[in-house]
């Protein structure tokens, strides 16, 4: 949509607030299907259920949408902006792009959330002066109330069912990033090895395949853990010139892998844009991202620390 006063793309970035299927529906198929009418490019990811409902009631417009189930391409809230929306949005740069992203459904566990709240407060400055439109619905009638009013601060519009657009007048998208940038735990049990220059890399990898061969971890989660300890170092140290300490533990179903360091990760963006627009930490990141089945970050002038979470569970 284009600003009437300067004449410059503006981006917008409503919550919809909803609390029946009839009124997810009632208010996001006129979206969708005006959108397709204007030719903008449009894409759909919300959960499965929501997005057979969609399909089946857009009928032949679906045949103009492109949609994810966002249980899927979603299940990492970190990669979500990056190789979801603005992956989509770099392909059609010569268009409007109209989405629906619902990053945050009722089985969202609670050590998901501060990511998905994260990812909400950083789509406000990843689209800037572009014509872009980022709907993001939530379920009122299913999800906690302190779940809705994170809603009010990362969105700066919101939409209800019967109502009128309205701005949202607790909007305060960097407050709210900011509050979930918690401290992050390592574990007591937890193996540990530090890579203190790019000639550790190898050891790196070496020391994530060993305790994953101790777990009994199969092949391919194997390889991920490997690929993700020495993105993570390697991203670590280029940036900072090491050292990068490592630490791997088990839980809840998942194995982690923790990288601290000294730096300063001060651009939260960092990861989240597409691969080519990044820089080399950002490259690193987006990599684990789309491996790791949730990244949660917690940097401070002092120190950054990373723990990626890989699920064990092989049919997750």
């Amino acid at each position: 949509m284009t600003n009437a006063e300067t004449g410059q793309f503006t981006f917008a970035h409503p919550a919809l607030l909803y609390r029946t299927q009839q009124e997810y529906l009632d208010c996001l198929l006129p979206f969708i299907t005006e959108s397709v009418k204007a030719d903008a490019a449009v894409l759909v990811a919300v959960p499965g259920p929501n997005l057979a409902l969609l399909d089946e009631a857009l009928g032949s417009s679906a045949d103009h949408v492109v949609m994810a189930d966002m249980t899927l391409a979603g299940r990492n809230p970190g990669r979500i902006l990056g190789e979801v929306l603005s992956s989509f949005v770099e392909k059609h740069r010569d268009q409007p792009v109209r989405m629906v992203g619902e990053p945050i459904w009722p089985s969202r566990s609670e050590l998901e959330y501060p990511a998905c709240v994260q990812h909400e407060a950083l789509i406000n400055h990843a689209f800037t002066g572009r014509d872009v439109t980022v709907v993001c619905p939530y379920d009122v009638a299913q999800l906690d109330p302190d779940v809705i009013v994170d809603a009010h601060c990362t969105h700066p519009v919101l939409w209800q069912h019967g109502s009128s657009e309205q701005d949202s007048p607790t909007f305060a998208p960097d407050e709210v990033w900011a509050r979930y940038n918690q401290p992050l735990s390592s574990d007591p049990t937890a193996v540990k090895y530090t890579a203190r220059n790019l000639a550790d890399l190898s050891g790196a990898r070496a020391f994530a395949g060993a305790y994953a061969q101790w777990f009994g971890l199969p092949p391919r989660k194997t390889a991920d853990l490997q690929l993700i300890a020495s993105e993570l170092a390697t991203s670590s140290l280029t940036e900072t010139g090491g050292p990068c300490r490592l630490a791997l533990w088990r839980y809840d179903g998942h194995m982690v892998c923790e990288a601290r360091d000294g730096g300063y990760l001060d651009d939260p963006l960092t990861g989240r844009r597409p691969y080519g627009s990044d820089n080399a930490r950002g490259r690193g990141l987006y990599v684990v991202n789309a491996v790791a089945d949730l990244v949660r970050t917690h940097s401070s002038p002092e120190a950054t620390t990373i723990h990626a979470y890989l699920r064990l569970d092989e049919t997750a």
